[in-house]
């Protein structure tokens, strides 16, 4: 369930509503609560003296207490607001056609449309749009792919949330952020590229249905979704097993379970 945030500013009254809340409401309800909180938010915004726009935060997750997580790490910091929540990948491409953000939050992991799909169909919605990826997986796993892909960021869900705050700002500015780990694993396949494993050799295109060949969908399922000809999805299975050196649809699910590609 998609969620938009009716206000994107924030001063003493958000911590007076955090204070409120923490306490149990202080005798109201936290309906009550929230619309003075609004209210008062929205009087601050015509009373800034300082114009610098806020940092407006699109986390989409399918976990519901995730998300109540990043949004708590971005409500502490004075430069950023959380404008809208989404929970599928659907959800997320219908927000980012509505409105503008400065950065998506974009799990890799997620329901109807995975986080590579959803990134390929936000870049071409919005080439601009700055996408900072959250995923569960190493960064040797998919961090070159995403980047590959327009990713502006790659971080893995067990750093610190100082980092999440300085890939955001990073990102909001229009720069790349590349963690420890990413710039370890880059370094790793520009010093070593006869040792990189066969899915790293793969093209955007490739690695995307080979993904999908993979978790066990067909080749009909693959086009309909990715709006290609039927012909065309085989060829790319031709191609990506050839470069894999693989024979058929159980080899790629098996290098992909033993490469922590797919669970």
């Amino acid at each position: 369930m998609r969620t938009i945030w009716p206000t994107c500013s924030k001063g003493a009254s958000d911590c007076a509503w955090h204070d409120e809340l923490a306490a149990g409401g202080s005798g109201r309800d936290n309906a009550e609560v929230r619309r003075d909180v609004i209210t008062m938010s929205a009087l601050e915004r015509f009373h800034r003296t300082d114009t610098k726009p806020m940092i407006r935060v699109l986390i989409a997750d399918d976990h519901a207490i995730v998300r109540g997580g990043f949004r708590q790490f971005v409500a502490d910091e004075p430069d950023m607001c959380v404008a809208a929540e989404a929970a599928t990948g659907d959800e997320t491409i219908s927000l980012v056609r509505e409105q503008a953000f400065d950065v998506v939050l974009l799990d890799i992991a997620m329901p109807d449309k995975n986080g590579i799909d959803t990134l390929r169909v936000i870049k071409q919605v919005r080439p601009e749009q700055g996408v900072l990826i959250l995923s569960g997986y190493p960064e040797s796993q998919y961090a070159i792919n995403l980047l590959r892909a327009g990713a502006n960021g790659y971080l893995n869900k067990d750093c610190e949330p100082d980092e999440i705050v300085r890939a955001i700002r990073a990102v909001a500015r229009g720069h790349r952020y590349l963690s420890e780990a990413v710039a370890d694993t880059l370094a790793d396949n520009l010093d070593k590229p006869a040792a990189a494993r066969p899915h790293e050799a793969l093209s955007e295109r490739e690695f995307q249905i080979f993904c999908k060949l993979a978790a066990g969908q067909i080749p009909t399922q693959i086009a309909e979704e990715l709006h290609l000809s039927v012909k065309t999805v085989s060829t790319y299975r031709a191609r990506v097993l050839e470069k894999m050196r693989l024979a058929n649809n159980a080899d790629l699910t098996y290098y992909a379970i033993k490469n922590g590609l797919i669970e």
